[in-house]
């Protein structure tokens, strides 16, 4: 009937997150006006506020994980105005500065259909803004109840490439490490986003638990349906070049599952894995070889497990008319064209 998974009458996933961003954006510019206006440039640049020359840019993200804690706060609050911009505030630092380090390591020199930020402005600025967004971060949160549950989720996120880098060493990494590196690297930070807005908005013990399962698992899905469009994903639509995650021999759920699985399409496909060039032909090859071992028909379906699991925690935390911007992102961010 026209109405999509992420659109509930007149209401839509592209309207809450207008909202976040109109709220949390003001607040966010505002704590970097302590950062030297070098870091600044570059930190607005990666923002999606600044061309690489310093002039306005209309390119900013979708502030996802602000919205989520806004919405998770909203669900449980039973006052205005909004609560948890704070929160929204410091999870979108970190998530930045986790981003900026991550082009980093991982060599990517394209971001959301433009030039990374290190690869404009060199690596050493590029580190340099990623430790100044955690510094304002913790900043943000000082004094606040979600600072133990944001300093949680950023260990986790730094152990989340170890298993990158093993896998760079050469020691095996199986499908078990794999999933254990994005619960570090994307659903620790999504429940930790989900957990402080419902404590910002006043979320009794049960319904802080249940909104971080929510979180923990949406994050689950969410980077699974990532890594199978990190595959056979639309360049246009993903904004980064075709086959990155083969070319860079990741060991992304997907590709781990079929490299763990057996037979002779399995055995070629380790084959040319361990000596995967960065030519067009060897990458769709290997591509088709991951799906014919019935990696990407797993993967799709665990995604869709976790997120009916991240739904069902939402029926313990209020009604479905105050958890529906919740549903909105989750349907939104587990789109396969998303």
């Amino acid at each position: 009937m026209g109405i999509t998974r992420y659109e509930s009458g007149s209401r839509t996933a592209a309207t809450v997150l207008d909202e976040a961003r109109r709220l949390v954006e003001p607040a966010y510019r505002s704590s970097l006006d302590r950062i030297a206006p070098p870091i600044r440039m570059i930190v607005g640049y990666h923002a999606g506020w600044l061309d690489a020359t310093g002039r306005p840019s209309k390119q900013a993200g979708k502030s996802i994980r602000p919205a989520l804690v806004l919405a998770s706060a909203k669900a449980v609050a039973a006052t205005e105005p909004p609560q948890g911009i704070a929160e929204a505030v410091a999870v979108e630092l970190i998530h930045d500065f986790s981003l900026l380090h991550d082009d980093v390591v991982g060599g990517d020199e394209q971001w959301c259909n433009r030039r990374s930020a290190w690869s404009v402005f060199g690596e050493r600025g590029a580190q340099l803004a990623g430790d100044a967004l955690l510094a304002m971060a913790i900043n943000e949160m000082t004094d606040r109840p979600g600072i133990t549950l944001l300093s949680k989720a950023l260990a986790a996120l730094c152990n989340g490439p170890s298993a990158a880098i093993e896998s760079e060493h050469g020691e095996p990494v199986g499908l078990d490490e794999s999933l254990a590196t994005i619960e570090s690297k994307t659903a620790a930070l999504l429940s930790c986003a989900c957990e402080m807005g419902a404590i910002a908005g006043g979320a009794d013990p049960e319904q802080a638990r249940a909104l971080s399962e929510f979180g923990r698992h949406l994050g689950i899905a969410f980077q699974l349906i990532n890594d199978v469009l990190g595959i056979w994903g639309n360049p246009s639509v993903t904004g980064k070049p075709l086959y990155p995650d083969l070319a860079s021999r990741k060991k992304s759920p997907p590709i781990a599952r079929a490299l763990d699985s057996t037979g002779p399409t399995a055995d070629l496909l380790r084959e040319l894995y361990r000596d995967v060039g960065r030519d067009h032909e060897t990458l769709h090859r290997i591509a088709c070889l991951i799906e014919l071992t019935g990696a990407r028909g797993w993967a799709e379906r665990e995604a869709d497990r976790q997120l009916d699991a991240a739904l069902d925690c939402l029926t313990s935390v209020s009604a479905d008319e105050a958890t529906e911007d919740l549903r909105l992102l989750a349907a939104m961010m587990t789109s396969r064209t998303a």
